[in-house]
């Protein structure tokens, strides 16, 4: 057979398959919850969680000492009706919580604050794991009262075992995430 009908032939039965191929479900039940934009004297914040997310192989993969990474993607933008809108401020906030079998207890890191946070407590560092409290958006001096903003705010969780700095460049491919759906809030300043 000549090399182009194979391709065509190859790629006809790959299309096949993926046409056969169950729909993937809405498997994942985590939700973005308790959004809360707040103001501060000088800056915009945002407060909020992630219900949902730690399914029972996540628990497990925890457990057995795997480092697992929250990242919260938060884009800010003023809306600009019939031109583009302009994005004030594109922000990811990592988050992680991994085990230490050997001292039975958890450390959580997020990328906002400067020590980790040590618990015993699974609970305790699931909430903190799971939780944004009083992220900086952007500074007051960059958004003008009466204008319309929109905020857009997504969270992914997952393994994190790539090496220093890819994971961040490679997350949103990885095979093994539980993510949520975008949540929009548009209002008014």
């Amino acid at each position: 057979m000549p090399a182009p009908v194979m391709f065509r032939l190859a790629g006809t039965l790959f299309m096949c398959l993926l046409l056969m191929a169950p729909p993937a479900a809405d498997a994942s039940p985590a939700a973005l919850r308790d959004l809360t934009v707040a103001i501060s004297p000088d800056a915009l914040l945002l407060h909020g969680q992630v219900q949902g997310a730690f399914t029972d192989e996540l628990r497990q993969s925890i457990l057995a000492g795997t480092p697992t990474l929250f990242l919260f993607r938060i884009v800010f933008k003023q809306v600009k009706g019939l031109w583009p809108d302009e994005t004030l401020a594109d922000i990811e906030i990592a988050q992680t919580i991994r085990y230490d079998d050997s001292r039975r207890e958890f450390v959580v890191r997020r990328s906002y604050e400067s020590e980790p946070r040590v618990t015993r407590s699974f609970e305790e560092a699931q909430a903190w794991v799971s939780r944004i409290d009083g992220v900086k958006i952007t500074p007051l001096d960059r958004i003008s009262r009466g204008l319309e903003y929109q905020l857009r705010v997504k969270a992914v969780a997952g393994k994190r075992g790539l090496p220093l700095g890819l994971h961040h460049a490679l997350f949103f491919m990885s095979f093994w995430r539980i993510e949520t759906d975008w949540v929009i809030i548009d209002f008014i300043f």
